[in-house]
């Protein structure tokens, strides 16, 4: 095939075909997601440190979209930088529906739509995607990469 060809395939704007999900013990789903859990649990209460427990320091988290506060863009820190931003005075409940989850060995993805309340209404919206690695019999959030936007996110 030549070259051209090849990249011209590689530049077209097609979707993808829809991915088969891979079946897994509930018990492998289950420990993915603990950790999950535990950082929007820390997140509700305000506890940055319980919060560094379950990720990589060094690991990031990447915000695309809008904001509350109507700001655009991107933000990027490591999980020391983010959970600086997390106390008691700004707590809020983040809750997702419908993960999607993925397990290779030690690397597994969490695909799924999130929504954050604070004082009981309705922040932000979009969808969250976390990189796990299970070390030493443990699963830890390395990364989080989420878009947000303050329209459309229901109630």
């Amino acid at each position: 095939m030549p070259l051209a060809m090849l990249v011209s395939g590689a530049t077209s704007a097609q979707k993808l075909p829809a991915a088969s999900a891979v079946r897994f013990e509930e018990t492998d789903t289950t420990a993915v997601m603990d950790p999950i859990n535990a950082i929007f649990a820390a997140v509700e209460k305000g506890d940055a440190a319980t919060l560094l427990t379950y990720v990589y320091p060094d690991g990031r988290v990447t915000a695309s979209g809008t904001r509350s506060a109507g700001v655009n863009g991107i933000r990027s820190e490591n999980w020391r930088e983010f959970a600086k931003r997390i106390t008691p005075a700004a707590a809020f409940e983040e809750r997702i529906t419908d993960p999607a989850i993925e397990i290779d060995g030690d690397v597994a993805m969490v695909w799924t739509r999130f929504m954050v309340r604070k004082a009981g209404k309705v922040n932000n919206c979009g969808f969250d995607h976390f990189d796990l690695i299970h070390e030493n019999g443990v699963w830890k959030v390395m990364n989080l990469s989420f878009s947000s936007r303050i329209t459309d996110c229901g109630g």
